[in-house]
Parts: structure tokens; sequence; C-alpha cells
């Protein structure tokens, strides 16, 4: 089966076309010539989650910390085998299985594409409780939406350092797991569906060492249910 008709099986045309407009997925009309890890805009402007998370943390975050680990991850790639590779196929490939310290081209192929999901599970006028799809999964996978909330606030104030906190497939049912450093779900053979970076770049500027308080305006006020539905493959 070819990986884009296994992505529809798995992820269903909503969600592919989803992930292609975020840059995370790989165009059928994809070019030789293209940079094999993108720099997607943003999906809203860079004031758009203010005051939750404000323009200055965006400008630095996106602009800097995102950018530079789109060019590092290009240059390590470009003449290499991994040039004509999509960017999950790179992830994985570069993934050394059992080493906490990755090398440079996981670390940074990884968190160019962990940015990018991050920015898009975050919407504004977002947060609270789901809409109906997600809803039943939630429930089924945590209990209530209250449950997932307290569990999710709990992984990501906890997490120690620095690294993400995802909502994930895995076997049929919803899962909450943290990473350190760049790690992805993806290869821990799991389905990431949004995310929440808890490194102290992303929040440092807006909330100081309270990264509680950034977590709770996540979950709040930013959280992108659309964003985990399509993933889920909700048309």
């Amino acid at each position: 089966m070819k990986r884009r008709d296994f992505m529809r099986w798995s992820l269903g045309t909503g969600a592919l076309i989803m992930l292609e407009m975020a840059g995370l997925g790989c165009s059928r009309d994809r070019s030789p010539q293209d940079l094999p890890v993108k720099f997607p805009a943003l999906p809203y402007k860079d004031d758009a989650l203010d005051p939750y998370i404000s323009q200055e943390t965006i400008r630095l975050h996106y602009g800097q910390h995102h950018r530079g680990y789109v060019e590092r991850a290009n240059r390590l790639i470009e003449g290499t085998r991994y040039a004509r590779l999509p960017v999950e196929a790179i992830i994985r490939e570069a993934f050394i299985e059992g080493q906490f310290e990755q090398g440079q081209l996981y670390n940074n192929t990884a968190q160019a594409y962990n940015h990018t999901f991050y920015w898009n599970s975050m919407k504004s006028d977002g947060g609270g409780a789901p809409t109906e799809f997600m809803r039943r999964w939630i429930e089924t996978s945590f209990g209530s939406y209250r449950e997932f909330r307290t569990a999710f606030s709990k992984a990501a104030t906890g997490r120690f350092a620095s690294g993400w906190t995802w909502l994930v497939l895995s076997e049929g049912r919803l899962e909450i797991m943290t990473t350190a450093n760049a790690h992805n779900p993806m290869v821990f053979g799991k389905l990431p569906l949004l995310t929440l970076d808890v490194w102290e770049h992303a929040y440092y500027l807006d909330y100081r060492n309270r990264r509680d308080e950034y977590v709770q305006a996540f979950l709040d006020h930013l959280l992108n249910w659309d964003f985990a539905a399509a993933n889920l493959g909700e048309a």
C-alpha cells in the first residue's frame, strides 16, 4: 500500500488534506527541487493567540526557533538519500531506538515537524470541552472531559525539563504521553493528534516559570479540537 493510500485509510481524507495544507503531508505534486523539510506559514496571524501567547513569543518561537530547526534539517539532508523522502520517513529512519541522545538529523527534522504540529494544535477562541465527535473519543478513553483535562494538565506540568505533551491514538484508544527533547510519538508506533510544546522558550516570555498557567491557557482558550478530529479521520 502506498504511503498516501495508507494515510487515507488510517487518517481519512480530511486529515490528509489538513496535514498537506499545514506542510506536514507529502504532496503528490512534490518537486525534487523542493526542500524536504518545509517552513509553512502560520495558520493564523502572529497576534491571533493574544493574550494567551503574545505576538513577541510567536515571532521569537516561530520566526527563530522553528525556522532554525528547518534550516538546519535541510542542510543536513542536502545531498543525502533522505532528500527524496517525506519528512515522516526521515524522522523514522533517523531515529536510533533505545538511545536517549539522538543525532542532529533526527533532532532538527523532528523539531521542525513538531513545531508545525504545535501551531496547528492551537487556534484563537479554542479550548474548552470538545465537540461531539471528539467528546465521544474522550469519554471512551478517559471517562470524561474533566478527567482528560486533569490528566493532560498533570502530564504537561510534570514533564521534567524540555519536551512535549501529546494526545495520541494508540491501539484504538486515546492516550496522553509526554516526550523528551525532539521525540515524536510516531517513532513509538503512536499517531499524534495534537501537542503542547513545554520547552521553556514556548512560554517563558509570557509566563516566566509558571508553566501551569501556560498549560491552563492552552486547555481553556487555545486547544484546536478540529485539528485533532481531522487527524482521527473526521471529514
